[in-house]
């Protein structure tokens, strides 16, 4: 049997991974590896190259104390409100105390930049960035309708742009447009999805938002004008769908988006039934799903690379 004090640090420990939602960060790792497999990469590139390419680690680890920061500096200024909308997580969160999650917050912070450093002084000044984006989102931006949602979104795949940068900027003699065009349809695709996200955890979110003066789309302008503007998002999607589905090549994946269309359509019928935070939760839920599977889905892209893999990995254990 553990102890007072052992059963006190676990509880710490789970109260910190809560805070820097640490289920969510081996997805967003995977989801940076798959796209530079799958998506980023030169062609011919073996996917073995990629995994073992040890400046692209460097960014997915400094990537990920990025984020994990975020959500730690994110959960700072968000006390107040989550005391509202999330009570239960809230208590839970509180077990770790402010100075703690500060000290944890500079530390990553440094590690990350400094790590960045071994990359390249450029991908140091990337990542410093990124870490005041985040820290100004949290600390101003938020608070404000529209601007708050769409940077948001845009900080959710800034990670993604580092990668991209490496790809191009270090391993492509001249620039592949038809490559370009697929990267712009997925990052769109990505990016509608999570400001439509975005902007359901404001209704979900809308009597703590309110109770503590964030200036919210619901808030401001009210439910109705909210589900219209999502509503509109949700049928830009069509757009990069049709990019990546008829106009480039994405393999299998073509099965996932017009599963993901169904379910959009699926969605917008549920949100104008919906008023209750809880109907407002299910359907945050559904479009987490709809985002997580897709990077699952991004092996369907080129499956033959895992049997490749598979082949190669075979043949090492016979050896």
């Amino acid at each position: 049997m553990l102890s007072r004090k052992n059963k006190l640090l676990v509880m710490k420990i789970i109260s910190l991974f809560s805070v820097v939602r640490g289920y969510n960060i081996p997805v967003i790792v995977l989801a940076q590896y798959l796209s530079a497999i799958f998506i980023l990469a030169p062609e011919n590139t073996r996917a073995l190259d990629v995994i073992l390419d040890i400046n692209l680690f460097i960014l997915v680890l400094v990537s990920s104390f990025c984020i994990a920061s975020g959500y730690i500096i994110n959960n700072f200024y968000d006390a107040q409100k989550d005391l509202i909308n999330r009570p239960n997580k809230s208590m839970l969160d509180r077990l770790v105390s402010q100075k703690t999650k500060l000290y944890v917050y500079f530390g990553l912070n440094f590690l990350a930049v400094f790590l960045a450093y071994f990359v390249s002084w450029r991908v140091s000044i990337f990542y410093s960035a990124y870490i005041f984006l985040i820290w100004f989102y949290s600390h101003k931006l938020k608070k404000y309708p529209i601007i708050g949602n769409l940077t948001a979104s845009i900080l959710a795949i800034f990670p993604f742009f580092g990668i991209l940068l490496y790809f191009f900027k270090g391993q492509y003699e001249e620039y592949d447009w038809q490559k370009i065009g697929i990267i712009f349809g997925h990052a769109s695709f990505l990016f509608l999805l999570i400001l439509i996200r975005e902007m359901v955890k404001d209704l979900e979110n809308m009597k703590g938002d309110f109770v503590s003066d964030y200036k919210t789309i619901p808030v401001v302008y009210g439910e109705s004008i909210s589900k219209k503007v999502i509503t509109a998002l949700t049928l830009l999607t069509i757009l990069p769908v049709y990019i990546l589905v008829d106009v480039y090549e994405v393999g299998y994946m073509v099965i996932y988006f017009y599963i993901c269309l169904m379910l959009l359509i699926f969605f917008l019928l549920k949100l104008w039934k919906s008023n209750t935070r809880e109907e407002f939760l299910k359907l945050h839920n559904l479009l987490k799903f709809i985002i997580v599977a897709g990077v699952f889905c991004i092996v369907l892209i080129e499956p033959a690379v895992l049997w490749h893999g598979k082949k190669i990995l075979l043949a090492i254990n016979f050896c």
